[in-house]
């Protein structure tokens, strides 16, 4: 029987790249398993269903929360977004590493589900960059701005859950450093125990 797959997380306040440096992790470590988040929010420019995400109906949605189908899930700004029981579980169960990015919500329920997970939270360098971030965007309204930096102060409180803490001042760095922790996780000795009873029985 194969050992089971290991699961990480990315999560961080709205504005601090969190999506462009889970690209960046997927497109360097294609050997990791990913899932693809749902969501009932519309697509924004230049987003994909089923590679961003998988754009659903609330409908549908609901009807995924009451067949037992969401590993975790959460309202935010009157928008469901989620993640797949069965995409984890037959990840993990092939023995595949998982990588997911979700909010601090979703990540508190998953730590509950895999407390032996990595979970990593992203911060931007300032509240002032974060903030900048945030109107560059040009796709929501000044309230909606507002909206999202009130939800910083929240998520923020949930920082110190994490695993590992990483500052977005520089996105190469910043997704070098997630990369490195991902590859030292892997490399923990409790994940290659046959391994060294192969070596030992020879």
């Amino acid at each position: 029987m194969s050992q089971a797959g290991q699961i990480f997380v990315l999560s961080g306040p709205p504005g601090a790249g969190k999506s462009t440096i889970a690209a960046k992790v997927r497109e360097h470590m294609p050997d990791l398993a990913y899932s693809v988040s749902l969501t009932t929010r519309q697509p924004r420019p230049g987003e994909a269903d089923g590679v961003d995400y998988h754009f659903v109906t609330r409908e549908d949605f609901q009807k995924r929360i009451a067949a037992g189908e969401m590993a975790e899930y959460e309202e935010i700004f009157d928008n469901l977004y989620g993640t797949s029981e069965k995409i984890v579980r037959q990840a993990l169960d092939q023995g595949q590493d998982l990588f997911l990015d979700t909010d601090v919500n979703g990540a508190e329920q998953l730590q509950k589900r895999f407390p032996d997970g990595v979970f990593i939270f992203l911060l931007p360098p300032s509240r002032k960059v974060l903030e900048q971030r945030l109107r560059g965007r040009a796709t929501e309204e000044e309230a909606q701005v507002r909206q999202r930096l009130e939800r910083v102060r929240y998520e923020l409180t949930k920082a110190e859950n994490y695993t590992h803490l990483v500052v977005n001042d520089d996105l190469d760095k910043a997704v070098f450093e997630v990369e490195a922790i991902i590859t030292a996780s892997r490399r923990r000795t409790q994940r290659h125990l046959k391994l060294l009873q192969e070596f030992q029985a020879s």
